[in-house]
This record gives C-alpha cells, structure tokens and sequence, in this order.
C-alpha cells in the first residue's frame, strides 16, 4: 500500500483535476484529494430548494461551483436523485422543495412489458439533456482544473427503478430470466447515457447501484458484477473513469467488485476499510468512509480530520477522502471544512 509511483508537481503547481487524477494513476500528490458527495447540503448552502437544485441545470452549475470555490475539493458533479434514466424509459417524477424528487409510480410495477418503456435517449430526454447541460456548464468553468463526474444508475439499481424495488427482488427468485433482461435494458441505457456525458465534459463516471447491498453474494457475483464490469468496460472505452458507490454493508459483495475493474470504490460506514483494502488491492482508490451522521453532522472539527487521517494510516494510497455516503444537508460548514481540510500524503511509503 502507498507505494510511491511517479511523482507530479507539488504545492501551488498542482490545481484539483491534477491532484485527482495523479492518486487514481499513482502518482505521488500534495494532499489527499476530497471528494464528498454534497447534495442536500449543496442546495442549502446555495440558498435555493431541492426542486431547483435537481430541476434546474444553471442551479445546480452555480451551486456547485459555490461549493468548491469555498470548500477547496476537487470534483464538481451531477448527482441530485437516482431518476434521471428512469424518466427517460418513461416514468413520472414529481418535484418537492424540500427533498429529493418522488417516483410517482414505476413504470414496470404491474408489468413484465419491456416494449411498454421508452427507448433512452440522452440528447432529447429532457432530464438527461439537464445532466448534459450541467455537464456542459461545468466544462466551461473548470476543465481540468476540477475533476468533472457524470452519473449513471448501475443496472441493478435501474432496473429496482423500472419496477419498483421489492418487486424487482422478488423476481430474481420468481423470474429470473426477466431480472436479467431488465438489467440489460437498464444497461445499455446507462452504457449510452455514460458515453454522452464523457462527450459532454465527464472525465469520471460514478455508477449507483444502491440496491446491490440487499442482494445475496451469489446473486450479486453471478448477475450484476458481470453486467458492472461491462459498464465499466464501455466507460474505460470512451475515455472515463469508473466510480462505484453501493451505500450501506457491502462486505459480501467486495470479493464481486474485485472484478469489476471500476477504478475508484466507495464505501459506506459499516464496512471495514483495511477488510476492503486487502480483498480490493492496492490499484483500487478507495473512498469513504465515516458515518454520515454520527461521525460528521453529529461530530466536531477535530475529530472528522483525525478521523480521516486514521483511515488513510489504515489504508494508504491510493485513497480519497469521502463519508460513507451522502454529507447531510444540516451539517455545519466548520464540519464539512475539517473534512476538506488537507491531509498531506505519506511519501514515506508506511
């Protein structure tokens, strides 16, 4: 672990984008690159509501944009809800000031009928066309300066979408062969939606497949690793980075993940970190990952930056700092400082 590679400019020479890449690739940077996910927080911080946060593309631009100018992190990023795919196969989303948007229904939940869902397309679908234009927005402001991450759902996590989250698990027992043809659809939609955004400025594509962690390892290892690995594949293919981000335990599932070739991995609180480091290796940068709650909204300054600094002595390079999951809206700016707050990376190798 931490071994030390190539070596990159240091101090006043090395912006965000640089620092960023230089750790997924080896390369021996300043400090640890911070990468939190900051959604609910963004909004507030901003001073506007959620629905425009997620609704409203030069919203989300300027808040973002607020948040790095003051926070001093490295990544800008288009993550706001899960449904941006799922409205455009079809479904109906409502907008809500105060959180994030609802799915009125499923467009599968009472169907098998995959004819009956709309072919994705990323430049007309109008919430995919947003993402675009955040993307877009985002490359006139900081190419390459910043780190610029897309999103996509993963395809299990598409497909809960589609058909509603309990139905979709029961029909890996009930039918599979229909889970799988779904997960295809969702596949080459995000395979699609992913290419576009890397087009569009996104050096790095995160890939959300929350619904993962509820699976069995043989589930998961037989029929969503393969189809992650071939995501990551099309992403790598088209010139991005792959970000994995499966939130709660996913201890069984790291072995499944191993394969999958993503290049950046994070991991939520109930996971042991040096675990995740010995079954992932060391090419892996892995992300995360205190409590979102009890070890950042609920913590002070001092603890969240020894906190981090106690993981990276776990783990070593290479390693981004990031909570287990989404930083909550309530927590303080001083918190969310301490967690931006540099750690200088350990050129000793230890």
């Amino acid at each position: 672990m931490d071994s030390v590679q190539r070596a990159m400019p240091q101090g006043d020479n090395v912006n965000s984008f640089e620092r960023y890449m230089g750790m997924v690739r080896g390369e021996t940077v300043d400090v640890l690159p911070r990468i939190p996910i900051l959604m609910h927080f963004a909004a507030r911080y901003a001073g506007i509501t959620y629905a425009d946060f997620a609704g409203q593309p030069e919203a989300m631009i300027a808040a973002n944009i607020k948040l790095v100018e003051d926070f001093g992190f490295e990544q800008l990023d288009v993550m706001s809800d899960p449904y941006r795919e799922t409205t455009a196969f079809g479904a109906e989303l409502l907008y809500r000031e105060d959180g994030p948007p609802h799915l009125v229904r499923p467009p599968l939940e009472d169907s098998k009928d995959l004819s009956r869902l709309k072919t994705l397309e990323p430049k007309t679908a109008p919430r995919l066309r947003d993402c675009l234009r955040v993307l877009e927005g985002y490359k006139a402001y900081g190419y390459q300066r910043y780190s610029i991450t897309g999103w996509v759902e993963g395809p299990a996590a598409s497909a809960a979408n589609l058909r509603g989250v309990q139905t979709f698990l029961l029909d890996f027992y009930e039918d599979e062969e229909f889970a799988c043809a779904l997960m295809e659809r969702a596949l080459e939609g995000a395979i699609r939606f992913a290419e576009v955004q890397i087009e569009s400025g996104a050096d790095t594509i995160g890939v959300g497949d929350a619904v993962a962690s509820q699976l069995p390892t043989d589930l998961y290892e037989r029929l969503v690793a393969p189809r992650e690995k071939r995501l990551v594949e099309a992403i790598h293919a088209a010139g991005g980075l792959a970000r994995l981000h499966i939130c709660g335990d996913t201890s069984h599932l790291l072995q499944g993940m191993a394969g999958t070739g993503f290049d950046i991995v994070d991991l939520d609180w109930n996971v042991d970190m040096r675990h995740a480091r010995s079954v992932l290796g060391d090419a892996v940068t892995l992300g995360g990952n205190l409590n979102p709650v009890s070890a950042i909204l609920e913590s002070d300054p001092e603890a969240i930056h020894l906190a981090f600094q106690s993981i990276y002595r776990s783990v070593g390079r290479p390693y981004m700092v990031n909570a287990g999951c989404e930083i909550p809206g309530a927590t303080s700016c001083e918190n969310l400082r301490a967690l931006c707050r540099p750690i200088p990376v350990d050129v000793s190798g230890a």
